[in-house]
């Protein structure tokens, strides 16, 4: 059994359990975290590899379910709402496949956590950037150009800071260890790959429990040289978009919303983050146990 770091925010009402992206932590969460408590009991948890939790090998999509369902358990959430940004939106909604009783997941939200098969236009030369970055060991002003770009998407620079430090290890030398390291970083790149193979409409294919998929409303300016990315990932997104307007027209369980930001929403807005997930959490139906009677 392998625990998770968790931060258990607190609070009382609906449990939340919130995840981060690819190469982040838990407190990219800390804003938004500290607003949903006003209405729920909310926990993060870093994802194996990243931040302050133990990595696994190998990084499959079931491992990682299975050690969030026992890490859960050690802090006593029997059931939850599964919120997740990014590859956590992803783990979310794996969370919730795992779980078709509802015995521990209510439902899930996925905010921007969407990929592409191998074989999707323009994917190589996306997949060869990421090879060349994942896991990296960054120069000693890492923090400080990791701020400066946030600032580019109106992240406060308190925020950015805590969580750039917060998802990368410093080093004796003054350099960072960006996290998951590399071999952890290629297998999640893997899994993903074979999950964006499905489609997004296959890939949700079957699940019955309440779903709110979100997208960015925006996409970032490229930075020099980068023009191509934002070509690939404005046609990628638009793709999404039409499937998942296709889902919500056939299938009553799943919600589809954007949200007027870029990709890293949950630190660039997380009042509008906040929002989106408490509305929906105060609409799910209540389980049948807690359903007031009928009869009159």
């Amino acid at each position: 059994m392998t625990l998770l770091h968790v931060h258990d925010y607190g609070g009382d009402g609906p449990q939340l359990v919130l995840l981060h992206g690819f190469s982040r932590s838990l407190a990219d969460w800390d804003a938004a975290a500290t607003l949903l408590t006003a209405g729920h009991r909310v926990l993060a948890v870093d994802l194996p590899g990243h931040g302050r939790s133990p990595g696994i090998s190998p990084w499959t999509l079931p491992a990682v379910v299975r050690h969030l369902a026992d890490t859960l358990d050690a802090h006593g959430v029997p059931e939850a709402v599964v919120v997740g940004h990014s590859l956590g939106g992803i783990v979310a909604v794996e969370y919730a496949r795992a779980n078709p009783n509802r015995a521990r997941a209510r439902a899930a939200v996925n905010l921007d956590g969407f990929w592409w098969g191998r074989e999707y236009p323009g994917a190589h030369r996306v997949s060869e950037v990421l090879l060349a970055s994942a896991g990296f060991v960054a120069p000693p002003g890492y923090i400080e150009e990791k701020v400066v770009f946030s600032a580019r998407l109106g992240i406060p620079a308190d925020r950015a800071e805590a969580a750039a430090r917060a998802a990368a290890r410093p080093l004796p030398d003054g350099r960072w260890q960006t996290l998951p390291e590399r071999s952890a970083a290629l297998e999640i790149q893997h899994e993903l790959e074979k999950l964006g193979e499905l489609g997004v409409t296959t890939w949700l294919d079957g699940l019955d429990c309440p779903l709110l998929l979100v997208q960015a409303g925006r996409r970032p300016a490229p930075a020099p040289g980068m023009e191509w990315f934002a070509d690939f990932s404005t046609r990628f997104a638009q793709e999404v978009s039409d499937e998942l307007a296709a889902l919500s027209r056939s299938c009553p369980t799943i919600t589809v919303d954007t949200i007027d930001a870029t990709h890293p929403m949950n630190l660039e807005t997380p009042e509008a983050v906040a929002t989106l997930v408490a509305d929906f959490v105060r609409g799910l139906v209540q389980p049948s146990h807690q359903q007031p009677s009928n009869i009159s």
